[in-house]
């Protein structure tokens, strides 16, 4: 992990749906970790959808977007596969694969309006899975009575931090998430709000996901 760097990805699968002159298109997005992954995806999709006029993708994988591939599906050339993985590119994200399900309704889109019903198509299914920024981040124990817990809660609702799970017991023991570089800084805070009475400990590194806002 160590190497590792910062990137953005889907959080989970999600799908939306539109309309365009009577054509029903459905946006679908899923995290994948490999290109076999993404095409277990898509044979998926298709499957549910083996009756849907087209059933158009792309996906990217690996860090360094080292295998980007995309597909027309039958659409004329460059209007589909195309604008689906431009989309993607335009987000940043990778390790995900998008597909654009269309049920064709009769009416005849052009080759412009075809690009832009498919990129609205992976802009829905994007934002329906949820793009996350993976980052390294760190987990943290932190234990306190129930007489600082009121104050100690009341700093996290607006601290860079994600509240994982909170036991209460004996004492109040929550886990945290932090990202490593809001690490330092928070639990100097956290000793600041509690009088140096809480006790923190350790809980491990990994790449976690945080919003694309980085909020």
């Amino acid at each position: 992990m160590a190497n590792q760097i910062d990137y953005k990805t889907l959080r989970e699968e999600g799908s939306a749906e539109f309309t365009i002159h009577k054509s029903r298109f459905i946006g679908y997005g899923c995290p994948c970790e490999t290109e076999e992954e993404a095409l277990a995806f898509l044979s998926r999709i298709r499957q549910k959808h083996k009756d849907a006029t087209h059933n158009c993708y792309a996906y990217i994988i690996g860090l360094n977007a080292g295998i980007m591939r995309y597909s027309d599906d039958g659409e004329p050339s460059g209007t589909a596969g195309m604008p689906i993985i431009e989309v993607m590119k335009a987000r940043g994200v990778v390790n995900c694969a998008v597909v654009v399900t269309r049920y064709f309704g009769g009416v005849l889109l052009g080759a412009g309006g075809l690009v832009r019903a498919y990129a609205q198509g992976s802009k829905v299914a994007l934002d329906a899975a949820g793009v996350v920024l993976m980052e390294k981040s760190a987990r943290h124990l932190v234990e306190v009575d129930y007489s600082t817990w009121q104050r100690l809660e009341y700093f996290l609702r607006s601290a860079p931090v994600c509240i994982e799970h909170t036991e209460f017991g004996a004492s109040v023991v929550c886990t945290l998430m932090v990202r490593k570089k809001d690490e330092a800084s928070l639990l100097a805070e956290i000793t600041r709000v509690t009088d140096g009475t809480a006790e923190t400990l350790p809980d491990g590194e990994l790449y976690a996901p945080w919003p694309e806002n980085g909020q």
